[in-house]
């Protein structure tokens, strides 16, 4: 990997792992995340944990540069008009540098910026990737357009030309080019917001102080193109799920990675669950949400699921030739909602960000089906700590 770019304002992504891309035969990217790199370079100071408070948009939707960790996070699934399938991912995380924020210096590395993105090829069974790295002094830029920056004012997140911006009408946009992949889509909200947990305020274990705040903007239509190997694909129809989350501390120390999955009913509904695993599988906490089609314009109007009343039992497995770490790629999930299945669409969607995030981690295009075995949603599955201890 080529060595970080000089941190600054308008410095240019690290070209990373990017340059020397190469193909691997099913890996879905995306967002999980450690950074240990930046957390292992000074002590952490002392800082509080996040307590619940009223969340003010579009302000919310921009950067936290004074919590550890945030990521804005799209994935979703789409067409051509032959009915050629595919899944995307682009997600861009920031890291807080907890040793250099006391520095003045523009030239201090306060911030780093990474973005993950990919694209499964369902009728080719394969999935292409790319990803960058970059450091930043955590101030907004002189002109917006180039550089590296997260803004405050709502979301708009940049490294280089990659990028994912909230436009005026609610919905965003996203550009991600290089020579493994093109992504370029447009993402239109049929719905309002979602807000997870308690008003935003998301639980992520027994104590209070692991927890985050988490906004979920769900079926979002989705128009543009995608693609690799020197084809370009149009999509002309497909939905996206968007999530933003940020945190100070998110794991219980016995956890070692989470599974997650966000699904986008084909009847307007929408789920979200979750669950911490400690190393033996057992749960740590659990949680998520339904949001039925009727209530699709109340941010608020949500069935939380609490700790106990989610349960994920894994149906079959999958070993990556890779890193010989066996993931779930098949899932009962027990919820108020329902009794779901979640089904890969394709089994090989490990990502092996080691060379820029760290982690190794799955997250893949997949199926829902209800308790009577019916196909009634489709979105994306999380899967991590399963090669390596999640450290965020």
């Amino acid at each position: 990997m080529h060595p970080p770019t000089p941190p600054g304002n308008d410095a240019q992504p690290t070209a990373s792992v990017s340059a020397r891309r190469r193909l691997v035969l099913g890996s879905a990217a995306a967002c999980a995340l450690p950074w240990r790199w930046a957390q292992a370079q000074q002590p952490e100071p002392a800082r509080g944990p996040l307590t619940p408070r009223a969340l003010a948009f579009p302000r919310d939707h921009g950067t936290h540069n004074d919590t550890r960790t945030e990521w804005w996070y799209l994935t979703g699934y789409a067409q051509d008009a032959q009915g050629r399938s595919f899944g995307f991912q682009v997600t861009f995380f920031r890291s807080r540098v907890d040793g250099t924020q006391g520095l003045t210096s523009r030239l201090a590395a306060k911030q780093l910026v990474f973005a993950h993105a990919a694209i499964t090829d369902v009728t080719g069974q394969r999935l292409w990737h790319s990803d960058r790295i970059a450091r930043w002094n955590g101030e907004p830029p002189a002109t917006t357009g180039r550089g590296v920056y997260a803004l405050e004012t709502d979301t708009h997140v940049a490294l280089g030309d990659w990028f994912i911006q909230r436009r005026s009408d609610g919905g965003y946009t996203t550009r991600v080019s290089d020579e493994a992949l093109r992504i370029a889509i447009d993402a239109t909200p049929t719905q309002a917001i979602l807000l997870q947990g308690e008003q935003g305020f998301s639980r992520k274990g027994p104590d209070p102080a692991q927890s985050s705040f988490y906004v979920s903007q769900p079926q979002l239509d989705v128009r543009g193109t995608l693609g690799f190997q020197g084809q370009t694909f149009a999509v002309t129809k497909g939905k996206a799920w968007l999530d933003h989350e940020w945190s100070e501390a998110l794991l219980h120390p016995e956890a070692v990675g989470w599974d997650w999955i966000g699904m986008n009913l084909f009847d307007g509904h929408c789920v979200t669950a979750f669950q911490l695993r400690r190393k033996d599988g057992s749960k740590v906490w659990a949680g998520g949400s339904f949001r039925a089609a009727g209530s699709a314009q109340n941010p608020t109007d949500i069935y939380r699921f609490r700790p106990g009343e989610v349960e994920w039992v894994a149906q079959r497995h999958w070993t990556s030739p890779r890193t010989r770490a066996r993931y779930p790629v098949e899932w009962m999930i027990r919820t108020p909602a329902d009794f779901y299945t979640v089904k890969a669409v394709i089994n090989p969607q490990e990502l092996d960000s080691r060379a820029s995030t760290g982690t190794v981690y799955w997250e893949g295009l997949s199926d829902l089906f209800d308790s009577n075995g019916k196909h009634v949603g489709r979105g994306y599955l999380e899967m991590t700590g399963y090669a390596q201890r999640l450290v965020l």
